[in-house]
């Protein structure tokens, strides 16, 4: 990239590889480096600029720690892939927020079946223990590569009427909105950090032990009643939950 598609460094307050850092994410953000493009090198950068090397690599420092680059030692730097996210402002299914974001969504249901409740599930949904429900394991693709696996617990009833239904395209929220007439209300969420065993790694395609962001998300019909229990689980690297909070006056 010439070195005139960069605004100037100036003489402010602002350290010099903090206006280079700032330089640089604005050229990722605005997609004249697209995900995957290698930036300049260190010395090109620092002839451009006009600062030394250790200036620039102070600034790739810092858009490495926040994810925004990654180095491959004797090759360069290149941008990284941006995460995935959902914003947790409202109550949607996970194709909903991806598909308005322009994604292609992808389920692979990997099991659909009729057990005795799992303690914490009969105890979310409100069910005598071992009464049995339905469980439906599903991998969420994104642009058909695995990102999440959810794994829900649902009322016998209504588990059973979803054998007939198209989950490998369709997020169930809707089917139970749109086909069922179960307006639904709220959902409870508790989100933690956790490390894929082999199973896990397995179904996400990542290395055992890799980071994991999950969730437990309890959700209610617009009567109160609780309706669908899950498990989600999300690969680290790829996926983010994004929120914003206002501080009570």
């Amino acid at each position: 990239m010439p070195s005139n598609s960069f605004h100037p460094i100036t003489l402010s307050p602002v350290p010099l590889h903090t206006q280079i850092r700032e330089r640089l994410r604005e050229r990722i953000l605005d997609g004249s480096y697209p995900a995957h493009a290698q930036l300049p090198a260190e010395s090109e950068l620092g002839s451009i600029f006009g600062v030394s090397r250790i200036t620039v690599r102070q600034a790739l420092g810092d858009l490495q720690k926040e994810g925004m680059i990654f180095k491959v030692p004797g090759k360069g730097t290149f941008v990284s892939k941006p995460k995935a996210f959902q914003e947790l402002t409202q109550l949607e299914g996970f194709a909903e927020a991806m598909s308005r974001m322009g994604y292609e969504i992808y389920n692979q249901v990997i099991s659909h079946k009729t057990l005795p409740a799992p303690a914490k599930a009969a105890q979310k949904l409100g069910l005598p223990k071992d009464q049995p429900v339905c469980e439906i394991k599903r991998i969420r693709h994104l642009n058909r590569e695995p990102l999440s696996l959810e794994v829900t617990y649902l009322p016998e009833d209504i588990g059973e009427r979803l054998r007939r239904e198209d989950l490998a395209g369709r997020d169930i929220f809707l089917i139970l909105e749109n086909d069922y007439g179960i307006a639904l209300g709220r959902a409870d969420l508790q989100i933690e950090a956790t490390l894929a065993d082999a199973a896990l790694a397995h179904a996400l395609r990542v290395a055992e032990g890799s980071a994991v962001l999950r969730m437990e998300r309890l959700t209610h019909t617009a009567a109160g009643a609780p309706l669908d229990f899950e498990y989600l689980y999300f690969r680290g690297d790829a996926f983010q939950y994004r929120m914003q909070i206002a501080r009570r006056t």
